[in-house]
């Protein structure tokens, strides 16, 4: 089946089909799955760098007095103390303390915040911030279409940047903030070809890596500039495929998946993002949308608890797979859960999984299996993540 009518595409589709990309859709996108091989482009990251397109990803401005007061109010999140030009993961939950998305705001201008959300979500998220706006002033922009997202991931990512020709540091832009000293959950501003660029220290691969919003019309330009400038270092470019495997490693969750309506931030492990403590300037509470059902959440016991899975044997658990108590004869047992995300781990040699289960058999070293059409397979829960980057 081709892809839909309404698939929209990035200003780097063009580059990614002369690349010989497999296109996919994807939360109403047509983007890249893999150029060469999965294998290749996830070792690539853990061992140099690779580039990805991320244009498809939500960018909501929010500007004005208000800014900060409002993203306190329509998130969990206490983003009044992100620092300028800092960043904080963060999530949009319902009434009932259900996540609508996970995201990402970066405090990019003083009184200037960009918000990041998932492709599929990106609507949801800007209707739901238009709903929360009563009593705020604040403006709202859907910035996404004139921009691209381009990431570089990699332990060479830093290297990478340096080298690419246009891209320039700019202290005005920057803050004062020299390139070589941002850090982690962070952003500044730079130039790509005279004209301002924003460079934030995310990423969602487990890996150190750097974030480039563009122009649209210069996406192709920085696209190519980076390939030639990392060829040196390793760098190849990556697709969907590679990033879901590498964000697995790093126990990073993945909306439709570990995150959904059904789910408040308290099961998937998240509970550290819900600021339930955040005040205004005055002292006095913060109502945030969802503020009670959280609370009550976090004071109950939970009915199921996101855990990490590492297999025993060779065949690994699919998203939707039973988990199931380990039995003498070596068939599945009774459920006590489903697995959200499986595949094998290329850095880590063995399948390994995130699955929300029952309580009882959430702690780490308990023994469990999943039922891989029929057959049960041993796993064991383990810490999260599964891969933690080397120090340098």
């Amino acid at each position: 089946m081709g892809p839909a009518v309404t698939d929209k595409t990035t200003p780097l589709h063009d580059e990614h089909v002369a690349l010989g990309a497999s296109m996919t859709p994807f939360g109403g996108w047509l983007m890249p799955l893999r150029y060469t091989s999965d294998l290749a482009e996830h070792r690539a990251v853990r061992e140099a760098a690779g580039l990805f397109d991320l244009s498809h990803m939500g960018n909501i401005e929010v500007t004005g007095p208000d800014a900060a007061a409002f993203l306190d109010h329509a998130l969990v999140g206490w983003i009044s103390k992100v620092r300028l030009r800092g960043a904080r993961y963060s999530m949009i939950c319902a009434e009932d303390g259900s996540v609508l998305d996970d995201l990402i705001v970066y405090h990019k201008a003083p009184g200037v915040y960009s918000v990041i959300a998932n492709a599929a979500n990106a609507a949801v998220v800007l209707a739901a911030f238009q709903e929360r706006t009563t009593g705020f002033d604040v403006k709202l922009e859907d910035i996404q279409p004139g921009q691209a997202l381009i990431a570089v991931q990699g332990p060479r990512a830093a290297e990478i940047l340096r080298a690419t020709p246009g891209l320039a540091e700019d202290a005005e832009l920057a803050g004062g903030t020299a390139f070589d000293e941002l850090k982690y959950y962070a952003c500044l501003g730079m130039r790509f070809d005279g004209d301002p660029v924003l460079v934030g220290r995310t990423g969602y691969t487990g890996e150190d890596g750097f974030e480039i919003w563009v122009p649209a019309e210069h996406a192709v330009s920085l696209w190519r500039a980076l390939l030639a400038a990392g060829e040196p270092f390793g760098l190849v470019p990556a697709g969907l495929s590679a990033r879901d495997s590498l964000r697995l490693e790093a126990g990073m969750p993945l909306y439709g998946h570990e995150l959904d309506t059904t789910t408040t931030p308290y099961e998937a492990g998240l509970g550290r993002v819900v600021r339930l403590d955040k005040v205004t300037d005055d002292g006095e509470p913060v109502d945030f949308v969802g503020r009670e059902a959280l609370a009550a959440r976090k004071a109950s016991p939970p009915a199921r608890v996101l855990v990490a899975l590492r297999g025993e044997g060779r065949r690994p658990a699919r998203a939707g797979y039973d988990v199931v108590q380990r039995t003498a004869d070596g068939g599945p047992g009774a459920a006590v859960g489903t697995v959200t995300s499986g595949a094998p781990s290329p850095t880590l040699g063995h399948p390994i999984a995130l699955a929300y289960v029952t309580p009882e058999v959430s702690a780490e070293g308990t023994q469990l299996a999943v039922d891989v059409r029929g057959r049960a397979e041993p796993f064991v829960v383990v810490p999260v993540p599964f891969y933690r980057r080397p120090q340098s």
